[in-house]
């Protein structure tokens, strides 16, 4: 079972869970003066964020980044009324975390306040703001209680990292980043097509994670749900990730969910036993999961658009297809690269319902559907009688049981080019690097429909 084996590789790195800490913000009434507040630098600290692989820390040594400091003004008032910048500072010194989090939920950081945009440096050792706006000099932040905060009257999609002067770090706590030859680049919120994240997203019991969303530009026709969501957009994620951004099609918004350490059991609708004792089986909550916090999480910030699909790799292409199932009427389409749809009777003796049986049993269905395979076969024979074609030696990256599934699904009346795609890439490995090269094809038949 070489190959089902190698099917639920793929575990990747946790995100922590943060108990959600609301700060009720007092409403505002906007100013017409900019503000551009530029004090004394911040001293050494601890660094903070909510995703430090998200937040690394990166020499960039850029050519143009050299020594710099602004003057200081004083900040304004508005005649006795709280304004939003005094709101959103009295919420950070009474509740830093919870302050940070409670605007990351809303519209992000930086936050849009009066003259401008607040940038936040919970880490006080990189107390400057160095970006397109001063030419990369660093620009000195103002010193608080456990933080540095500047309001800077910049563009939307300017580029900036935090920063001593030594060290240039991307801001962990943007909403708006890209990645770039240095690592991620921090933006204040652009007009163009870029990429977004919601921390800390929870539901139906399961664990808080990141969601990321690639933002096209202009409305978006698609919108396309992608299982392990730190391996998408990451040029430095395993096997340098799937680089989506670069396939996406124009008018396609992408949200990728990360993983989570239990993302064995969450992305299986049964259990199995790989030889320690049963695992998996949590399918069920996190499609519920998906459905009750990821989708309304989108549909508050961007809206949805009308055409959605879902999409994975490996145990994320059978948590997929399991979603469109369970989800009938959600989405037009579902994609899986080298699904392990085999899943529910790779143990010795394990005859769980596997998703091939469940979709013979349930015929034509709603959704579209595009599987595929690298690796290969021979024989695919059932010769232990589990009910999957899988015991073939020769038998690589689910080759067999994709075959399976898709003659499955034929004789349920699906059809080729119309609502059924099969693609197999012959000796294609099971690995980032190999889904990062064919993801292209689903898109595209994707942002046909």
């Amino acid at each position: 079972m070489t190959s089902q084996m190698a099917s639920t590789q793929g575990f990747r790195g946790s995100r922590l869970s943060v108990s959600v800490l609301m700060v009720s913000l007092l409403s505002v009434s906007l100013l017409s003066v900019s503000l551009l507040l530029m004090g004394a630098g911040c001293g050494d600290g601890d660094a903070g964020g909510p995703d430090a692989g998200d937040g690394r820390v990166a020499t960039d040594a850029r050519s143009d980044a050299g020594p710099g400091d602004g003057g200081a003004d004083d900040a304004g008032q508005d005649g006795g009324n709280t304004s939003r910048l005094e709101a959103l500072l009295a919420a950070l010194r009474a509740d830093l975390d919870g302050a940070m989090y409670a605007q990351s939920d809303q519209e992000g950081w930086p936050a849009p306040v009066e003259g401008g945009w607040l940038f936040v440096s919970t880490n006080t050792a990189l107390g400057r703001v160095a970006g397109d706006h001063d030419g990369w000099s660093g620009t000195a932040m103002n010193q608080d209680a456990g933080f540095c905060w500047v309001v800077l009257d910049v563009a939307a999609g300017t580029r900036y990292k935090l920063t001593d002067l030594t060290t240039w770090a991307a801001d962990p706590w943007s909403r708006a980043f890209e990645h770039d030859q240095y690592g991620v680049m921090s933006m204040v919120i652009p007009d163009e097509a870029h990429l977004e994240r919601h921390f800390r997203v929870a539901g139906e019991g399961l664990a808080a994670r990141t969601v990321r969303v690639w933002v096209p530009d202009g409305a978006p026709s698609h919108l396309l749900y992608v299982q392990d969501g730190q391996n998408l957009f990451d040029p430095e994620a395993i096997w340098g990730g799937w680089r989506l951004q670069e396939s996406a099609p124009d008018a396609m918004m992408l949200v990728g969910i990360d993983n989570t350490p239990a993302r064995m059991d969450e992305y299986t609708h049964v259990q199995d036993d790989l030889g320690s004792g049963p695992v998996g089986g949590l399918g069920d909550a996190y499609v519920d999961f998906l459905q009750g916090a990821v989708r309304p999480l989108i549909a508050r910030h961007y809206g949805e658009a009308p055409k959605k699909g879902v999409m994975g790799s490996s145990l994320g292409g059978l948590i997929s297809f399991h979603a469109a199932q369970r989800l009938a009427g959600v989405f037009v389409f579902a994609a899986s690269l080298s699904g392990t749809m085999g899943w529910g009777s790779i143990g010795q003796g394990v005859t769980n319902e596997t998703i091939i049986e469940r979709y013979a049993a349930a015929g034509h269905g709603q959704t579209a559907l595009y599987l595929d395979s690298g690796g290969g076969g021979s024989t695919c024979a059932d010769t232990d009688g589990d009910g999957v074609s899988d015991d073939d030696p020769s038998n690589e990256d689910n080759y067999c049981e994709n075959v399976q599934l898709r003659d499955v699904l034929q004789a349920a009346g699906y059809v080729f080019d119309v609502d059924l795609w099969h693609w197999h890439e012959a000796g294609a490995l099971h690995n980032e690097a190999a889904w990062a090269d064919r993801v292209f094809r689903p898109l595209g038949i994707f942002a046909a429909l």
